[in-house]
């Protein structure tokens, strides 16, 4: 889909974020100016877009009366309005959430200064000896100005991950940049890897990234400069994750429209109401202020979300930076790609066990910790309800799957075209191209559901039973 274009030792003592990074900003350009006149209050624009949604939802609801009148003779009322919900109501009106967020986007402008805080990265490892010298690598070339220490912490690797390390750092080094490379005695999972970096330094500013990552030269910069130019109250920010291998197979295609489409407009819509639900371990920036008063990152599968809830449980802001991009490989297996999203999954459930609370917080973004609870049941009536109904439509039965279900076909297809075209200007400001990938977006479009859901409700499923709790996709 994309093509890929290819430093100062810190002081290791703590450094507290002076109050000059954020006051000496380079002017605002005219455009910059231009934008405040048209600036529209945010919570006013929550309150348009929020009855946009309503208003489609009301409109399905009104369209569907037949069909729920036909469902009802076969399961019962009560039943018949909780499959239609799910499959119709419930989906188009986050559709038409997202829809009018992202036209309503205007997002101030990332700036540039003057000086740049000290930051560590921390690097979690774990059997990554393919790549790890191509992270470490990317991080090298990075054009921050300001001084980065790179710790790797190997995590128990069975392979030769760490001695790669090792030679990448001592190479690095050589050339200016600051890396370390330290081992855990044994394997103890990713939040003790991180939490391990996080003791082990003391900048202001902590980034995380995936061992089998790949930074943009840029990537470094446009994320710093994104938390200084945001919002009082700022915390986190989660970079743009995109996928490295989408050549790899079918199911890299498919995986690379979920990241390019999916996952970056959901993170735009949720940090554009000041809480992104997700600062991910593969590429994000915190305070480690923010991170100390929280206790690091907790022991679980999903470290990230647990640890972003509880950033927002303080009443702290988490952004989100859509051109600061990093390129991961994702899942090539179907077994690979089951246990990361079982894991995704079961991080979710952690999250609303410790971080439940948040469903009561007076603030814009609990709309979208409402929407994740919704994440169940639509998995649930996906998995269970619209894909036996597939089948029975096949035989001639249309109670669940018919043209009714076509309705949400059309704001399917608006939300499509208007994040690729979003996403598509943020690319080509990059130096990016799109490449053709109408196969990857085919089964995207219209089977990628059929896998992901069911994978979803296991994982629920697993988390519910309590079974043991495992990191690594390897």
């Amino acid at each position: 889909m994309y093509t890929i274009d290819t430093a100062m030792a810190p002081d290791p003592t703590s450094d507290p974020l002076p109050d000059s990074y954020v006051a000496q900003p380079v002017p605002a350009t005219a455009s910059a100016v231009s934008r405040k006149t048209l600036y529209m209050p945010l919570r006013l624009k929550f309150a348009v877009v929020l009855a946009f949604a309503s208003s489609w939802m009301a409109l399905s609801v009104w369209l569907s009366q037949s069909w729920l009148g036909e469902l009802s003779h076969v399961v019962g009322l009560g039943l018949a309005v909780v499959v239609i919900a799910f499959i119709a109501y419930v989906p188009g009106f986050m559709n038409a959430f997202l829809i009018g967020s992202i036209l309503a986007d205007h997002r101030p402008p990332r700036r540039e200064f003057a000086h740049y805080p000290q930051v560590c990265v921390l690097v979690a490892c774990y059997n990554e000896g393919e790549n790890i010298a191509d992270t470490l690598q990317s991080l090298a070339q990075q054009d921050y100005t300001g001084a980065v220490e790179v710790l790797v912490i190997d995590d128990g690797s069975t392979d030769d991950s760490l001695s790669i390390a090792r030679s990448a750092a001592a190479s690095l080094s050589r050339q200016g940049m600051l890396i370390r490379v330290i081992a855990q005695p044994r394997n103890a999972g990713k939040s003790a890897a991180l939490n391990r970096g996080f003791a082990e330094t003391g900048q202001a500013l902590v980034v995380t990234v995936d061992g089998d990552s790949y930074l943009r030269t840029d990537a470094l910069r446009k994320i710093v400069q994104r938390f200084l130019s945001d919002p009082a109250g700022t915390v986190a920010v989660a970079g743009a994750v995109l996928v490295r291998n989408s050549r790899d197979n079918w199911l890299a295609r498919a995986q690379e429209w979920d990241y390019f489409h999916g996952i970056a407009a959901v993170k735009r819509m949720q940090s554009m109401y000041h809480g992104t639900l997700v600062a991910q371990g593969a590429f994000s920036l915190y305070t480690r202020e923010a991170l100390a008063q929280v206790g690091g990152w907790p022991e679980c599968v999903g470290e990230d979300i647990v640890v972003s809830w509880a950033l927002l449980a303080t009443g702290a802001r988490i952004g989100y930076c859509e051109d600061a991009c990093l390129f991961t490989k994702v899942p090539t297996s179907f077994r690979q790609f089951s246990r990361q999203r079982q894991r995704w999954s079961r991080g979710l459930m952690e999250a609303f066990a410790r971080h439940g609370r948040l469903l009561l917080a007076p603030r814009m973004s609990t709309l979208f910790i409402w929407w994740n609870l919704l994440f169940l049941p639509l998995d649930l009536v996906y998995t269970l309800a619209f894909l036996p109904g597939l089948v029975l439509a096949l035989f001639g039965y249309y109670w669940i799957a018919g043209l009714m279900t076509l309705l949400v076909l059309p704001l399917a297809m608006v939300w499509n075209i208007v994040i690729f075209g979003v996403q598509t200007r943020m690319f080509k400001q990059q130096g990016l191209r799109v490449r053709r990938n109408w196969g990857g977006f085919l089964f995207y479009s219209v089977g990628y559901t059929m896998l992901l859901q069911p994978v979803c409700v296991m994982g629920y499923a697993a988390e519910l039973f309590r079974f043991r709790k495992t990191w690594g996709t390897k």
